[in-house]
């Protein structure tokens, strides 16, 4: 009857998290793990509404404490479960990058230490997301090697 809506739903929370004011540094780390959850529905246009929502995390945060280190945190501990899971793929791993990396570098504060978190976390994606495509191989090996990369 309704269909997707995870689509409409997923704008809506975009306006709601802008419209929350100074009042968004109450609702870092604990809405880090939904709000990923959001952006890694396959849906292209959801997806880049809704990832620079991160990093107006890192500069609620960076304003509050000088640092990210809760979001950072965060989001690398929830990004492993979720592609555990399932989620996540390569578009995502290549919009979240752009994305960010965009908006990082506009940034004075966060330029240097925003570009450093969004090739750590790349790199964490591409290695979890090897891992899962490899979990499936038959090949020890194979399993053994993308096991490392990962640790």
């Amino acid at each position: 009857r309704y269909g997707d809506m995870r689509r409409q739903i997923g704008f809506e929370i975009r306006d709601m998290w802008y419209n929350l004011g100074q009042h968004k540094i109450k609702f870092i780390p604990e809405m880090v793990g939904p709000i990923l959850e959001m952006t890694l529905i396959p849906e292209t246009e959801l997806r880049k509404a809704t990832i620079p929502i991160f990093f107006d995390m890192m500069q609620c945060e960076f304003h509050s404490t000088r640092s990210f280190q809760m979001f950072e945190n965060e989001i690398i501990t929830k990004l492993d479960h979720e592609v555990e899971g399932g989620r996540g793929d390569e578009q995502y791993k290549v919009l979240f990058d752009k994305i960010l990396l965009e908006h990082c570098r506009k940034h004075k504060y966060l330029a240097k230490s925003g570009e450093t978190f969004v090739k750590l976390v790349v790199r964490l994606m591409e290695r979890l997301l090897d891992y899962r495509t490899i979990m499936h191989d038959e090949n020890k090996e194979n399993r053994m090697s993308c096991t490392v990369n990962v640790l």
